[in-house]
């Protein structure tokens, strides 16, 4: 009865009450794939309640490997991710994943169903009557900027800014107190994506989730972050903030900064065409 008293406690959390310290923690945690080769190494990270953590680093530095252990898609070779106080790996893992939003770069929508029942789907999973799926789904388009007239189309009728939008609607749908992004405006054109990354800060300013982001890019993690943790070959180099990462000495982050100071001047340097 205790496990599942604090099972039930955990979930409660996860779907908005007030609970004390962060809402994830990693502990020692190291996970290696079946050939033996290391991916990360030993990290141990708080994540905070309401704000926007964002794992930076190139390809192959283990930010998306960091965020598939929060819900369970990859279990830690060693140590320990916790999740509103409590192991992740003696969760109910299907009651996990249904308590934190999931947004992909590829955005998974399923083809067969129209906008509305994409992201009407885990509530209706959840059993919820199909009034309140109803209401729930026309109150998320609106949050996230798509014409009701759309809920009766499918993905391949949307363009690429319209389904990521769908992607975190569906993701929102449960209103989970933790929201898991990688790299979700990735794929988008640039206009399309700086147009998301705004609608993306005025949603969390209205909804406080509590948000882990992946990314390579510098210049989406300045924007949209509380706190940066910036990767590199397995490992957890440093955590910082926008402003204290931009005066950052770690020879990494200065690195960083460099490269992006230098495509501005490029940009700026090149003279007509």
């Amino acid at each position: 009865m205790r496990s599942c008293a604090c099972e039930l406690g955990m979930l409660a959390g996860m779907h908005g009450e007030s609970r004390d310290g962060p809402a994830i923690e990693f502990r020692d945690v190291s996970y290696e794939l079946p050939s033996g080769q290391r991916v990360l190494s030993d990290l141990n990270l708080q994540v905070q309640r309401g704000e926007t953590l964002i794992f930076l680093g190139r390809s192959g530095s283990g930010k998306t490997t960091t965020m598939k252990m929060i819900n369970r898609l990859l279990t830690p070779t060693k140590g320990e991710v916790r999740v509103e106080g409590m192991a992740a790996a003696q969760a109910d893992v299907i009651r996990l994943r249904r308590g934190i939003g999931y947004v992909i770069q590829e955005i998974g929508l399923l083809p067969h169903f129209t906008v509305e029942q994409n992201i009407g789907l885990v509530p209706k999973i959840e059993g919820w009557p199909p009034d309140k799926i109803r209401a729930r789904t026309q109150e998320l388009m609106q949050i996230v900027g798509l014409d009701s007239q759309l809920g009766a189309r499918y993905p391949h009728q949307l363009s690429g800014g319209q389904r990521q939008r769908v992607g975190v609607a569906r993701a929102l749908a449960a209103d989970p107190a933790i929201l898991l992004m990688d790299e979700p405006f990735g794929a988008l054109d640039p206009l399309t994506r700086a147009d998301l990354q705004r609608e993306f800060l005025a949603l969390q300013q209205r909804l406080h989730k509590t948000v882990v982001f992946v990314t390579h890019d510098l210049n989406e993690a300045l924007r949209l972050a509380s706190r940066i943790a910036l990767m590199e070959a397995g490992k957890l180099i440093t955590v910082l903030s926008p402003p204290e990462f931009l005066r950052s000495t770690d020879p990494l982050a200065a690195a960083y900064v460099r490269a992006f100071q230098t495509g501005l001047n490029s940009a700026a340097n090149r003279g007509p065409s």
